[in-house]
């Protein structure tokens, strides 16, 4: 893990989903137990070794530097917030970082997915492989129950919202330098950079089969709020 350094946390999104609380702060403030989820996601790094953050920010990035200059953040933590631009997609925003990022392989999240990822191995695995990028992707839980039906269309049963059988997106990209060369600056980090790249047989898939979420709507933050303050949240790999 020692040669990457910059952990990239795309912060500049309006979280139009989450019109309840982002009309009047952005969507990386929206808080966790008390913590806003932005906190969340570094404190993930931050317990296996990765202490440098880049915050990609945008709309309210005000907000989030204030937090960020008044948070007292435990020893070795470095933060700096980038103002990335109102409008920029999520690949331009990566790709305005590029003079702060060098040379050197970086990670890249989102401000509003957490997992109970091993870091250790998702880079190792990227090292293993030595192409331009990884992606982690996840099997999340459907929203709804399924019907499991016989072939005349008798129902044999139900199951509630299993995990699909699908594996998407889910963050915790890791780059080398040279993937930028995939991303220009208006560029959707999800589409064209990361397409092209897997055409190119540069993009390899991290498959993580443990506890992942993000808050995308109201009801998300609800449930991650349920699950915190259960105590046993999965993401918690800090004491």
């Amino acid at each position: 893990m020692a040669t990457i350094q910059n952990v990239v946390i795309l912060c500049g999104g309006r979280g139009t989903r989450l019109q309840e609380h982002t009309q009047s702060i952005p969507k990386p403030l929206v808080e966790i137990g008390g913590r806003p989820i932005v906190w969340h996601v570094m404190r993930i790094y931050a317990a296996q070794g990765l202490t440098r953050f880049l915050l990609a920010t945008g709309y309210k990035g005000e907000l989030i530097e204030r937090f960020v200059a008044a948070e007292e953040w435990p020893t070795g933590i470095e933060v700096r917030c980038i103002d990335t631009g109102l409008e920029t997609p999520t690949g331009g925003r990566i790709k305005r970082l590029a003079e702060c990022l060098g040379d050197a392989p970086f990670c890249a999240t989102y401000a509003d997915g957490v997992a109970d990822i091993d870091l250790h191995a998702l880079l190792g695995h990227h090292a293993a492989h030595g192409d331009l990028a990884t992606v982690t992707v996840v099997r999340p839980q459907l929203q709804f129950g399924i019907a499991e039906l016989n072939g005349d269309g008798r129902v044999r049963g139900f199951r509630e919202k299993p995990r699909s059988e699908h594996w998407v997106n889910g963050g915790f990209f890791c780059f080398e330098a040279g993937a930028l060369e995939y991303i220009g600056p208006d560029s959707i980090l999800e589409r064209d950079p990361l397409e092209r790249l897997a055409a190119d047989g540069q993009l390899h898939a991290f498959r993580h089969e443990g506890f992942w979420d993000c808050m995308d709507t109201y009801k998300d933050a609800v449930l991650l709020n349920d699950i915190w303050a259960r105590g046993d949240a999965p993401w918690k790999l800090w004491p």
